[in-house]
């Protein structure tokens, strides 16, 4: 078996990002948001400079769908989610959300939820066997296990250059 793990250096920023269909039959509700989620990705794609640096789309059920998105650097993730830039299609959808919220329109046939984590270096290890890069090792790129320590407890405490463990 090849193992591998990922080439993170650093702290490591990962955004959990979701939605959650509460009723079926209101599609007209539900379908605009999956379609949003999809289009703010492809404007992430087509701008590598915004930091998103990959995403894995999953599903915890058939109500609930939901992406792990790896970012380069918390400024980034806050600058295109949080700071609403004015230039981003995130901005339009959350003026509509808010529009709609305001005006009682928001009727709780879609739920949405995100959970954003920075991860010190030294507080993370990944392994992967016979795997092409996938999630962490997709967003920072993957090396043989041996770069980084045969054993969970040595990935723990592998530094990028110049940074000494704790």
């Amino acid at each position: 078996m090849r193992l591998t793990t990922a080439d993170a250096r650093g702290d490591v920023v990962v955004l959990l990002i979701g939605m959650r269909i509460n009723r079926f039959w209101a599609v007209h509700h539900w379908l605009p948001v999956m379609l949003a989620m999809f289009r703010m990705l492809a404007e992430l794609k087509r701008d590598p400079g915004r930091g998103l640096l990959s995403r894995v789309l999953l599903t915890a059920s058939p109500r609930t769908y939901y992406l792990v998105q790896y970012w380069e650097s918390k400024e980034k993730l806050y600058a295109y989610a949080y700071a609403s830039a004015a230039d981003a299609f995130h901005r339009v959808v959350w003026a509509r959300v808010n529009r709609m919220d305001r005006g009682g329109r928001v009727r709780g046939h879609v739920g949405i939820w995100h959970e954003a984590y920075v991860v010190p270096e030294g507080s993370y290890e990944a392994i992967y066997g016979d795997m092409p890069a996938f999630g962490l090792a997709d967003a920072h790129g993957q090396v043989p296990l041996e770069a980084r320590g045969r054993y969970a407890k040595d990935r723990f405490a592998h530094r990028s250059k110049g940074e000494k463990a704790a």
